[in-house]
């Protein structure tokens, strides 16, 4: 992949759904790498030993922010009755799901400085093809 020094990341604080009537806060990190132009990685901090991670796709994310979004183990949809400050995000199969409201604001601020430094549709110029190519042909 091709190297670069730049990447954005921002720390959001979230709210684990636990029941209609209860949430628990957590803090996520967001964090996108140009050499890896289609994918932001979500790392979550609770009370546990190690944060938990997910690869979301950053496409994705700029759709939930316009609707509904996503299948099987990522959904994302507005907050009914919240207007348009809250969304929703669902992490994991429908038996197990985590589900986060999280601020649109925050999820919009941190597309648009993803967007500053790899423009939507401009993503495949910024993977190195041939060292892709050299690892998959190394997994056999």
């Amino acid at each position: 992949m091709k190297k670069s020094l730049k990447s954005v990341e921002q720390r959001v604080a979230v709210q684990l759904v636990v029941s209609r009537d209860c949430s628990l806060p957590l803090c996520l990190r967001l964090r996108y790498e140009p050499t890896d132009p289609y994918a932001v990685r979500a790392v979550f901090f609770a009370d546990c030993d190690e944060p938990v991670e997910w690869v979301l796709g950053r496409d994705l994310l700029a759709d939930g922010l316009k609707g509904p979004a996503g299948c099987a183990d990522v959904r994302i949809w507005s907050a009914s009755g919240r207007g348009d400050t809250s969304m929703y995000i669902a992490l994991g199969p429908p038996a197990d799901t985590a589900l986060l409201e999280v601020s649109t604001r925050d999820v919009r601020s941190f597309l648009e400085r993803t967007e500053a430094l790899v423009p939507r549709g401009t993503e495949s110029g910024h993977i190195d093809w041939g060292a892709e190519l050299a690892h998959l042909r190394s997994q056999g």
